[in-house]
């Protein structure tokens, strides 16, 4: 085990930006796709961290009844479906929208069994941002390691024109602890979709922390969650400088 986890230390040093996950291949199986999206919330109950990043990021911005939030990215919809039911718990309305460039994405999330508040659209965070759109909160899942620099800037960019109070980025940190331990907690699940082989790749493409710090723009800061997330974080200026 030791010598497995010394080669895996040595081969994830460097981030590898240029792999390619089977489920941002336009040709993959559209079933085998579906069941993807169907199995996050399992995924990411275990291993995204976001009921720790509300409590700390977004619910303590609550300023009253109502609220609003994008979902950048949001693949098949359920961590921005999870913020609005917490959000409820705590007696904020939250009318969050998922959006979504992939075509795929949308399709699945039009098969959801609606909920009040919750709304998809096939977009791009440049297309809301065009249209001064304007959300309390802009938050991603698992979207950073997917972009190549100019992509991430871009978002970003976005990002500060449609937040008002904060933009909260999550994604995987990249380690050996992590690869094992993905790779532990998937060997025997998930058969049929793509959640073992895209996300052992997605910790491979993810950042590290000194190397997301060293890339973002003036205004963003890089915090560590525990045991292997990584958040990128924007709060507006409420001067409106």
């Amino acid at each position: 085990m030791m010598a497995l986890q010394q080669g895996l230390t040595s081969s994830l040093v460097m981030r590898d930006g240029a792999l390619v996950e089977r489920m941002d291949d336009p040709s993959c199986d559209q079933q085998t796709l579906f069941r993807t999206y169907a199995a996050f919330p399992r995924v990411n109950r275990v291993v995204s961290g976001w009921r720790s990043t509300y409590l700390s990021q977004i619910r303590p911005r609550f300023t009253g009844p109502a609220h609003s939030l994008v979902d950048i990215g949001s693949g098949g919809g359920d961590v921005a479906r999870a913020l609005l039911g917490w959000a409820r718990r705590d007696g904020v309305r939250l009318d969050v929208t998922a959006v979504d460039p992939d075509p795929r994405a949308f399709d699945y999330m039009q098969t959801l069994p609606p909920v009040d508040g919750f709304s998809s659209r096939r977009c791009s965070s440049t297309d809301l941002a065009d249209e001064g759109a304007r959300f309390d909160f802009v938050i991603s899942n698992h979207v950073l390691h997917h972009l190549a620099a100019a992509e991430l800037g871009g978002v970003l960019a976005d990002s500060e024109r449609l937040a008002r109070r904060a933009a909260v980025h999550s994604d995987i940190r990249r380690s050996a602890a992590a690869y094992l331990l993905f790779s532990a907690f998937t060997a025997a699940r998930f058969r049929g979709s793509f959640i073992r082989e895209d996300g052992l790749l997605s910790i491979r493409r993810s950042y590290r922390f000194d190397e997301l710090a060293a890339i973002v723009p003036p205004g963003w800061t890089v915090k560590e969650q525990a045991p292997h997330r990584l958040l990128l974080l924007f709060e507006p200026d409420p001067s409106g400088a």
